[in-house]
């Protein structure tokens, strides 16, 4: 599978882009970044040195990604939502090399607008709401919505709300999956 780069965007050599990876209009990934195959960057997205992205990461339009955030596979990101990399930005003080990593496992999602402030972990098939501002680690399969961003449901692997019963389990309703609730953490039993 081919690698897509739309004339427009800019990749500096060093970068590694998987197979089927497709960046398109107005991107620029600098030289130290590695994504994955089956990558989808819309238009205007930034990636900064030391970014790992995994594969089939659907980044979408206006977004920039800075140094220390790393996507596991199947992540979404929204249009225009933020990552931070520093807790107390100053102008006048340089504070390149004290950048704080962030983490998004795999499955989750993050809406349109969400601002992700930096030294946070995003838990597999998370979902952030459309402008929520997580000030802290989100649990696997959570819904958080807000400013600050606060815990409102879970939900299954395909992004469903999920309805617990008095047995503390709970199906998806489109792909019949089965998940248990167990001292306020979700795990999926089928």
């Amino acid at each position: 599978m081919a690698i897509y780069i739309h004339p427009t965007a800019i990749v500096d050599e060093g970068a590694t882009l998987g197979e089927g990876t497709s960046v398109w209009h107005f991107c620029h990934i600098m030289p130290k970044v590695s994504l994955g195959e089956k990558c989808n960057l819309g238009q205007n997205v930034f990636v900064a040195n030391g970014v790992k992205l995994g594969n089939n990461v659907k980044v979408q339009n206006n977004v920039s990604i800075y140094e220390g955030v790393i996507c596991e596979d199947d992540v979404f990101l929204g249009p225009s939502m933020v990552f931070t990399n520093i807790l107390i930005p100053r102008s006048a003080i340089v504070r390149k090399g004290q950048y704080i990593e962030t983490m998004v496992r795999k499955g989750a999602s993050i809406g349109a607008n969400a601002t992700i402030v930096c030294g946070h972990e995003i838990g597999a098939y998370a979902m952030i709401g459309a402008g929520a501002v997580v000030t802290k680690n989100i649990k696997p399969y959570a819904l958080v919505l807000g400013n600050p961003a606060k815990q409102v449901g879970w939900v299954s692997e395909y992004g469903h709300r999920l309805q617990f019963n008095e047995q503390n389990e709970a199906v998806c309703p489109e792909s019949g999956q089965q998940y248990r609730l167990i001292n306020e953490a979700v795990q999926r039993i089928s």
